[in-house]
């Protein structure tokens, strides 16, 4: 008795099941995106909106997003029709696709009459009675345990013929002859990943919408900047706008300068069920090292958490065809500023090009000439030989950088990209443009100005032992009086920004020279630890170094007539031992 008892229980569970049979494919639609901002990381905010058809009190979506943790959040549209809840699972869903075996096109033509023939045996008529299956209510019923179970299709073939219904296995058919009308569409089941969106108050149809953060958008931008002969440039701006995430039809585009803070942008929202993330090329992943080191200005904040939840994600396999060029960076400290593009219509897999902006700006020729300092002598016997070629090509003789320094008068800040640099439809150069926000200036480097000669001198003026001692130790003053000549070979005159850096102390310099010491902790010329010389890293500073040096900075702007020079002279020291 309880044995019957408990079938009778899993019958009636599974009539319950079928009392929301799968849903047909035609009442699934895809919510048409209306509007999505853009940021230059690769994530998007996307909203999605439209008037979508009402099946059973609800909007059955076939697009199941993958959003940041917190950032989904679907709305009504309609004041009159209440939003219940949203359901994210796997359910059942009928499928029609044409039939392309004699097998499906049997099974998609029940009650058709036919000419059947199996194998070498004369012709029959018969009627398509039936192609025994068990269906999904029947295996789920039946079932050990809960699961997803497609219907499982037979061999066996019912076919009515005058001398009764014969039962013949399928793949015995080898021709089928159909009499009058007949099907080439098959009905099936299969089961995806459904978002159901439970109203309260609809009819027919419902005007809904959805919005959410996801990675898988990302815009590329790129400067043009034609140059005139009256201290004038014109600057275009240029984006190529990537998408592996959604279609885009008419949608509105924002395209963001600056990247926002994203919390939880390695968490994805449970309303994603956890699928995987799509194949995104290699330039989604934060992690590529064309992403970290390619054009980037980008300085990515680490971002921890406490809570249990919040989980690093492996990045999702990069797609092998896909090549997204490398990054152009983005960074926290850019403000954020929105170009607003209209009716904009982009596949998911496709690129485009849109033109966004155009500004005139003043610019001015400038000539610019940074000599870092150099590395202890003893490093220069420690590195390898690439390292030792590097240091040899940094103690080459120094070259005057011929710049253009553009002023933004405008509204709307300069964002990091390249840059083409043009004059009279000829190429100069490319450049890096860097955040430039409005007020301010940036320079773009054209090329090494040759017709400007350099000529640095440094010579040991003094060495004095046992000047200092520390620790127990007795340590050298090495004294070095310094100059650097400049001579411009050019037909024009010219001015040039001299940048040089020592490790050691000033002590005076001429009158045209600005000399300071830097605090080496936090200043440093406004240099990063990553903005350093690569043999900064190569060198174990010893704990007494600080105590007795420091970097200095020397600057000043000499004013060149042609076929005329200029010297200044410093002098500096520093303590060895």
């Amino acid at each position: 008795m309880t044995r019957y008892f408990l079938v009778a229980l899993v019958l009636a569970f599974a009539g319950t099941a079928n009392a929301q049979p799968g849903a047909a494919l035609g009442a699934l639609a895809k919510m048409p995106v209306k509007e999505v901002t853009v940021f230059k990381d690769g994530h998007a905010y996307v909203v999605h909106q439209g008037t979508m058809p009402v099946e059973a009190g609800a909007v059955n979506l076939d697009l199941l997003p993958n959003p940041v943790l917190g950032t989904f959040w679907p709305y009504s549209v309609d004041p009159k029709v209440k939003l219940q809840s949203v359901t994210a699972g796997r359910r059942r869903v009928k499928v029609e696709r044409t039939a392309l075996t004699v097998r499906e096109l049997i099974e998609a033509n029940v009650g058709a009459d036919a000419v059947v023939t199996e194998g070498s045996k004369p012709a029959y008529q018969a009627t398509i009675v039936q192609l025994l299956s068990r269906s999904s209510e029947e295996l789920e019923a039946t079932a050990a345990s809960p699961g997803e179970y497609p219907p499982q299709k037979g061999n066996v073939l019912l076919l009515k013929t005058i001398e009764g219904t014969r039962a013949v296995n399928i793949d015995t058919i080898s021709d089928v002859k159909f009499v009058g009308n007949y099907k080439t569409k098959i009905a099936g089941e299969e089961y995806r990943n459904l978002l159901a969106m439970k109203l309260d108050g609809a009819g027919a149809t419902a005007e809904v919408g959805m919005a959410y953060v996801q990675k898988g958008i990302r815009w590329i931008p790129n400067y043009r900047v034609e140059l005139d002969a009256n201290g004038k440039a014109t600057v275009k701006l240029q984006a190529t706008l990537l998408n592996e995430l959604t279609d885009l039809k008419d949608a509105t585009v924002n395209l963001v300068i600056g990247v926002p803070s994203f919390y939880f942008k390695e968490t994805a929202d449970p309303i994603a069920m956890n699928q995987a993330l799509a194949q995104l090329s290699q330039y989604f992943h934060a992690d590529s090292a064309s992403t970290q080191y390619a054009l980037s200005n980008a300085m990515v904040m680490t971002q921890s958490s406490r809570m249990g939840e919040v989980r690093r994600q492996p990045p999702a396999a990069a797609a092998a065809a896909v090549d997204l060029g490398p990054d152009a960076g983005g960074t926290a400290n850019e403000d954020l500023y929105v170009f607003t593009v209209k009716n904009v219509t982009l596949a998911k897999g496709q690129r485009m090009v849109l033109s966004v902006s155009q500004q005139t700006v003043d610019y001015k020729d400038v000539y610019s000439l940074d000599i870092p300092y150099m590395p202890p002598v003893d490093l220069r016997h420690q590195v390898h030989t690439n390292q030792t070629a590097e240091l040899a090509k940094m103690m080459a003789a120094p070259k005057v950088m011929h710049n253009i320094r553009l002023t933004n008068g405008n509204t709307q800040p300069f964002t990091t990209a390249p840059a083409l640099i043009m004059k009279d439809g000829k190429v100069l150069a490319q450049a890096i443009m860097t955040y430039t926000s409005k007020g301010s200036t940036v320079d773009l480097t054209l090329t090494a100005a040759v017709d400007v000669r350099v000529k640095k001198k440094d010579k040991e003026a003094k060495r004095t032992p046992n000047a200092k001692s520390h620790d127990g130790n007795s340590y050298w003053r090495i004294d070095i009086q310094s100059a650097i000549a400049l001579t411009n070979y050019s037909n024009k005159p010219i001015e040039v920004e001299v940048t040089r850096h020592v490790l050691g102390n000033l002590d005076k310099a001429d009158d045209k020279v600005k000399a300071e010491m830097v605090n080496l902790l936090e200043d440093d010329d406004g240099l990063h630890a990553s903005s350093r010389p690569a043999w900064w890293g190569y060198y174990s500073w010893p704990a007494w170094w600080g105590h007795f040096n420091g970097v200095g900075r020397i600057t000043w702007t000499a004013k060149l007539e042609p076929g005329k020079s200029d010297e200044q002279s410093y002098a500096w020291h520093y303590y060895w031992r």
